[in-house]
């Protein structure tokens, strides 16, 4: 069975779904220190402006000690990223949603199934990504084995013998290479403006091709 390890996602990349669909058995990392500007807090969707990252705030945990001067939350992991209700960004979130794929052709088909996750509330980032995980998994028509990791596995620790560790390849800034996604076209609103843009967020493809997306990944 071939296995992978991925970083927790906020309505990850088409290339974080497609690992989801290609491998047998999963892991989502829970305990690396949280970092920002990572598909973790952040999603990228195409707008008729152009791309638009979505970035969900965070807090840190009451307990840790964590500077303003780096781009980590110092030994603040994953799992105890907490989720802020600062800036109103649910509602915002849902509105550029709405706004950038109100004319998709699917937008109105999942737009009940996805809403849900801009009007409740989640204390903790990584159990709010795995829902929405399971929730598109569910809606794309794939059923992968994934669990999270149960403490962090140095990249080049012998406990990787055999899993394919997508940790730093899949990343919006200085991504690795990975010879097993080269992305395809699909319809896009606004591929006519600016022409096809590549590994977005999953709900630019679900939105676009409905039940296709499957043939995508």
């Amino acid at each position: 069975m071939q296995k992978a390890l991925l970083s927790s996602t906020y309505f990850g990349p088409v290339q974080w779904y497609q690992k989801l669909y290609r491998y047998g058995k999963l892991y989502v990392e829970a305990y690396d220190s949280f970092t920002k500007q990572t598909y973790r807090n952040r999603c990228v969707i195409a707008t008729t402006s152009g791309t638009q990252a979505l970035t969900v705030p965070v807090e840190r945990p009451v307990t840790t000690v964590c500077s303003d001067e780096t781009a980590t939350f110092g030994k603040c992991l994953m799992k105890d990223v907490r989720i802020s209700d600062h800036g109103n960004w649910r509602h915002l979130h849902w509105n550029a949603l709405a706004s950038a794929y109100g004319e998709s052709p699917f937008f109105e088909f999942y737009s009940d199934d996805i809403r849900p996750f801009f009007e409740g509330r989640w204390t903790f980032l990584y159990d709010f990504n795995m829902e929405i995980c399971a929730k598109i998994c569910d809606l794309i028509g794939i059923e992968p084995d994934v669990e999270p990791t149960s403490g962090y596995i140095p990249a080049d620790s012998d406990a990787l013998a055999g899993v394919a560790d997508f940790r730093d390849v899949i990343r919006p800034k200085h991504p690795l290479p990975d010879a097993e996604f080269a992305p395809r076209r699909y319809y896009q609103v606004y591929e006519r403006k600016h022409g096809f843009i590549p590994n977005l967020s999953i709900l630019d493809l679900l939105f676009n091709m409905g039940n296709e997306s499957l043939l995508y990944l």
